[in-house]
């Protein structure tokens, strides 16, 4: 295998994306899967003690040395931090406190968010529904790389670093791409954040708060379970746009792995995913999918045909009229 990628230019279609459709299909067959969405009633709880358990953390560390530090942000508070931004994933979707609720759902991805240390629940949800709504679509969903990332991010050592570089290329490629008016809430998600934050600081000093920082960012980096972003919508087989995962990392990633069936039915909760999948399996048994995120990560970086232009795209007519 060459250094340097094959592809220069996403594979672009011109087609609807197949969620509606399979989405139709399984419900006139089955629709008892109606009966699955709605609130989870536990998941409020599990986000609960996994803040508590991070907040226990940030006392534990506070005297450690640096390296320790570093050390325990990567090897478990990373792995909490980056299962609450999928615990947010799931609460924005309503599913925390149901679709009537959803200020409360609002309140609550933001106190989710306090482990992470950087304020983001607020704005990931308006952008989240654009990627849902618009899947794949052109200067509308900011999951997709942009053409830059996709140039210069195409040898093996440029994608390693691309990996490397992904928090930050989530957090900045929505203000190029796709950008929306700031909120309200927001700003609430900033305060009510900084608060926390100064809190932690104030009562054991800049450690613990390295400690939550540092996590998030490592573990959205070069980390077993940042294998998922790149496992969800990458063509590792050509004209397929969405890939499930079946593996044991799902039990600690609210079953964000069952990419296929959250996208066919977002508001069902991650915790009922696989009776989708159990309930419609001809739907889903024939269809690829991935069985480990640390063999999607190495083929990502050494196989030539994979890349940020690895990624189907198309346009959106009506969403850029209104």
């Amino acid at each position: 295998m060459g250094n340097q990628v094959s592809r220069d230019d996403f594979e672009w279609v011109y087609t609807d994306q197949p969620h509606t459709n399979r989405r139709k299909e399984i419900l006139a067959k089955y629709p008892e899967i109606k009966k699955l969405m709605g609130p989870d009633p536990h998941l409020k709880w599990v986000v609960m003690l996994m803040v508590l358990t991070q907040l226990v953390a940030c006392f534990l560390v506070k005297d450690l040395p640096w390296k320790w530090v570093i050390f325990w942000a990567y090897a478990f508070g990373g792995c909490v931090n980056h299962s609450m931004t999928l615990a947010i994933h799931d609460i924005s979707h309503n599913v925390a406190f149901g679709n009537k609720e959803a200020k409360w759902n609002r309140l609550f991805g933001m106190f989710a968010n306090l482990p992470i240390g950087v304020p983001y629940s607020t704005a990931f949800k308006k952008y989240h529904v654009d990627h849902h709504r618009y899947l794949a679509g052109d200067g509308l969903d900011v999951d997709l790389p942009t053409e830059f990332e996709g140039r210069f991010f195409s040898s093996l050592q440029r994608k390693l670093l691309w990996l490397f570089l992904q928090p930050a290329f989530y957090s900045l490629r929505p203000l190029y791409v796709n950008p929306k008016p700031f909120t309200r809430m927001e700003v609430v998600n900033i305060g009510i954040q900084l608060a926390y934050n100064f809190l932690i600081y104030h009562l054991w000093g800049a450690k613990p708060l390295v400690y939550m920082v540092a996590g998030s960012i490592l573990a959205m980096g070069i980390h077993p379970i940042s294998g998922h972003f790149i496992a969800e919508h990458y063509m590792y087989l050509k004209g397929y746009e969405t890939f499930s995962y079946y593996g044991p990392l799902n039990w600690i990633t609210f079953n964000v792995g069952y990419h296929m069936e959250h996208h066919d039915f977002p508001s069902i909760p991650g915790s009922r995913l696989p009776l989708v999948k159990k309930i419609a399996s001809e739907f889903y048994d024939t269809l690829p999918y991935h069985t480990s995120w640390i063999r999607v990560l190495w083929d990502f970086v050494f196989c030539e045909s994979l890349g940020p232009f690895a990624r189907i795209k198309r346009k959106y007519k009506v969403a850029k009229e209104e």
